[in-house]
């Protein structure tokens, strides 16, 4: 199943900018400090900012791509050089008996859905997502496939926790397949939503027919469960703060994601 809140992701995001730009007392373009409504940013300009912050442009396919120079590959740039050098360290100091492992999320964590974004105006319908998950063809996330096997070359066992669905297991697979990700690509490595027959470990919030499980329960019931498997998850990696909250995972990084939010 596709990340929930999209609808409500850039209201979220023009409530926070526009607080910040009157409670400074400054006007926006087009926006006066005299509107005692607290207008928030103009949806317009803010998705200008999210286009240059990508670097977005049009491909010969018609599919929109992030640029490799753009300030949003520089911030990957940045986060992938220090999980190298904390998993380095990680490693070296490891208590012996315990296995390291890293946890990836999926969606804009490791496979860019800017495209989706873009023609859908940063909307969301649930069979939109599925015909577009099925294509199998996102781009990479800049960095973050190659991040997964240097983790395992390190010896790192590589999990992945996402909130595809299971009858999108193959898709997702074929499409890591294609960015680069070939590292435990099988069921019991990657674990996707099975609202239908959930796992025991989600019990106190999801049974046969009856999913209640918030994201934070999802992800970190899973990374708590593989935890129980021996593993200590050194890091965990996610787009949203809700795919890091939870605890289960001794550092998380954040990768940027300016077009929707999951609480």
């Amino acid at each position: 199943m596709r990340k929930s809140l999209r609808a409500a992701a850039l209201g979220a995001a023009c409530v926070v900018a526009g607080a910040a730009l009157y409670g400074s007392g400054v006007a926006s373009a087009g926006q006066s400090t005299a509107n005692s409504t607290h207008e928030p940013y103009n949806i317009g300009l803010l998705t200008k900012d999210i286009d240059t912050y990508y670097g977005t442009t049009l491909d010969s396919n018609g599919v929109y791509q992030a640029s490799a120079t753009s300030p949003y590959a520089k911030d990957l740039a940045r986060i992938d050089a220090s999980a190298k050098r904390y998993i380095d360290a990680a490693v070296r100091t490891h208590h012996k008996g315990v296995k390291p492992a890293v946890v990836f999320d999926i969606d804009d964590t490791l496979l860019l859905s800017l495209d989706y974004e873009k023609k859908n105006n940063y909307g969301y319908s649930s069979a939109s997502w599925a015909a577009y998950v099925a294509q199998a063809n996102r781009p990479e996330v800049f960095g973050t496939p190659a991040l997964v096997e240097y983790a395992a070359s390190k010896g790192v066992a590589v999990f992945y926790n996402s909130g595809l669905s299971e009858a999108q297991r193959t898709s997702a697979v074929d499409n890591l397949k294609k960015v680069g990700v070939d590292v435990n690509l099988d069921a019991d490595h990657m674990f996707l939503k099975n609202t239908a027959n959930p796992p025991s470990y989600l019990s106190g919030c999801a049974t046969a027919g009856s999913w209640t499980c918030t994201t934070v329960q999802y992800k970190s019931g899973t990374r708590k469960h593989i935890e129980s498997l021996g593993y200590d998850i050194i890091a965990n990696f996610g787009d949203q703060y809700s795919d890091l909250d939870g605890g289960y995972a001794d550092r998380t990084y954040k990768i940027p994601n300016p077009t929707y939010f999951v609480g």
